[in-house]
């Protein structure tokens, strides 16, 4: 049984909850976020607790359980507090810069590589830190997943982008060593 689907997603302060349907809407003043369940789980709002619960007995039932109160909690706390991603850029004349939606990365091609950012994303740069703020948890991740391949960090000296909070496992690099 999911551990996940018995517990009841708390809603914050300043989101509207409602049912259509098969669909919940969670609003926070403009914004808008709506979670399709196809019919898979039953949801009750009960005050300022949304809970989850199954249709059948089966295995996929339970799956789509804990599957659909962790997307919907994902959107209840990326409307409250939203979600962050931070990059850094290691490098010698590694680079990056923010001008509006686009995002200019200098990481040693014979080109600038650039990103156009998409909507509902925030993008910040200082020195060499990337932050990417936004409210959709997939769509955060995405973007700082991209941004990331266009040069991952490497082993031998470390350069490239990584996550702050990755660990990059250092390679020893050539020795010189006479055969005997």
């Amino acid at each position: 049984m999911s551990r996940v689907g018995k517990q009841p997603v708390s809603i914050a302060k300043g989101i509207d909850v409602s049912l259509d349907g098969t669909t919940i809407v969670a609003k926070k003043g403009s914004m808008e976020k709506k979670l399709d369940t196809h019919g898979r789980v039953n949801v009750s709002v009960e005050g300022d607790a949304v809970n989850f619960t199954r249709k059948g007995e089966d295995k996929q039932s339970s799956a789509y359980w804990g599957t659909y109160r962790a997307l919907f909690n994902n959107i209840v706390v990326g409307l409250d507090k939203g979600f962050t991603k931070t990059l850094e850029i290691n490098g010698v004349g590694y680079r990056a810069a923010v001008q509006g939606d686009i995002l200019t990365l200098q990481l040693g091609y014979s080109h600038d590589v650039i990103y156009n950012v998409p909507k509902g994303i925030e993008v910040k740069v200082d020195k060499n830190v990337i932050t990417i703020n936004g409210s959709d948890k997939q769509t955060v991740g995405q973007v700082a997943a991209e941004i990331r391949d266009f040069r991952p960090p490497e082993p031998y000296k470390g350069k490239g982008v990584k996550y702050s909070d990755e660990v990059i496992i250092r390679k020893a690099g050539k020795s010189s060593g006479k055969k005997k």
